[in-house]
């Protein structure tokens, strides 16, 4: 700044000045111009409250008459009585310098629900599922698709498509589900009325299996639902409508069956989801290491590790909301 001032002084532009030292001149104009000072004084309003009159509304709002009524109340009743204190409006001007401007109602206080953390070492210990909305032929005309995965492997152990949703039929597929692939230690899924229904309870309290539900408004806690119905969704092959319910069953059956044994999951080391569930990803995961050392062997300069790549190896555990990581000391 003290160069600037010094360049104007002996004559050169302010614009030039600006250019050499790199200080806006509107900046620099303000510096020297100085710090405005208020030249006029505030004044209260003439109609705003002395200290007393607010002193004194504050003492009948808090008397033991009106200490529970609403401001409105209170205006309403005084009124009748030929008194005004004030407007309704000071009132809770007033209230709220002195931070007594609350809601008096008993309010509901509905509980933190827990997160719902669950683990799977292997196929068979977690199951989860949920249904999503397949459009029918007609507009407003829906099919209901209910999916169950195994989240370890990625597996879909079951996949119906009913035209309605219920309890009953949810039980329904989980019955012949754990008949075909046994029953799992945990099953979880969302709060929807099917996932909390009497029948569906029911079944699991009787097969001693542990029920798990997302807390309320958390797609997140359902995320191997959810990922494989945007897989389902946004497949090329996947169509705007689905033209009978019989055209939406064969659909959902042929792309389960790619799925399950043909598609090659990253987050299952590319293997594929019946690999996965069915014991055979350990061996594949052998063939794999030869065939990649064979061509390192043959190759080596195209190689820049000796070791297996990340993409490829098969996780030790699948979690729905793993716990936070302490970090050390």
């Amino acid at each position: 700044m003290g160069t600037y001032i010094a360049l104007v002084g002996v004559g050169v532009t302010t614009r030039a000045a600006a250019a050499l030292t790199g200080v806006a001149r509107a900046t620099a104009h303000r510096a020297r111009r100085g710090p405005v000072r208020a030249t006029r004084a505030t004044v209260s309003p003439a109609n705003a409250l002395t200290a007393a009159e607010r002193a004194h509304i504050l003492a009948v709002l808090g008397s033991d008459e009106f200490v529970d009524a609403a401001p409105l109340q209170v205006y309403a009743t005084l009124l009748g009585r030929g008194v005004y204190l004030c407007s309704i409006s000071t009132m809770y001007r007033v209230l709220a310098a002195y931070a007594q401007v609350k809601d008096r109602r008993r309010l509901a206080r509905h509980p933190a629900r827990a997160c719902p953390e669950l683990v799977a070492t292997g196929p068979g210990q977690v199951y989860c599922w949920d249904i999503t909305k397949l459009a029918g032929p007609a507009k407003g005309l829906y099919y209901d698709a209910y999916v169950m995965i195994d989240i370890y492997s990625r597996y879909i152990v079951g996949a119906h498509v009913h035209a309605t949703e219920s309890g009953p039929l949810a039980e329904e597929m989980m019955k012949e589900v754990f008949g075909v692939h046994g029953i799992p230690q945990v099953v979880h899924a969302d709060r929807g009325t099917s996932m909390t229904s009497k029948t569906v309870a029911t079944l699991l309290a009787d097969l001693q299996v542990t029920r798990s539900h997302s807390r309320p408004k958390v797609s997140n806690d359902n995320p191997y639902s959810e990922a494989w119905f945007k897989t389902l969704k946004y497949a090329p092959i996947f169509p705007e409508r689905f033209g009978s319910l019989a055209d939406a069953r064969m659909f959902m059956d042929r792309f389960v069956d790619g799925y399950n044994h043909e598609h090659h999951h990253t987050g299952i080391g590319l293997h594929t989801a019946a690999d996965v569930h069915y014991g055979l990803a350990a061996a594949k995961a052998t063939e794999r290491v030869h065939t990649l050392a064979a061509a390192r062997d043959n190759h080596p300069e195209r190689f820049s590790t000796a070791t297996t790549p990340k993409i490829l190896t098969l996780p030790e555990a699948a979690w729905i909301n793993p716990p936070e990581q302490t970090p050390a000391a």
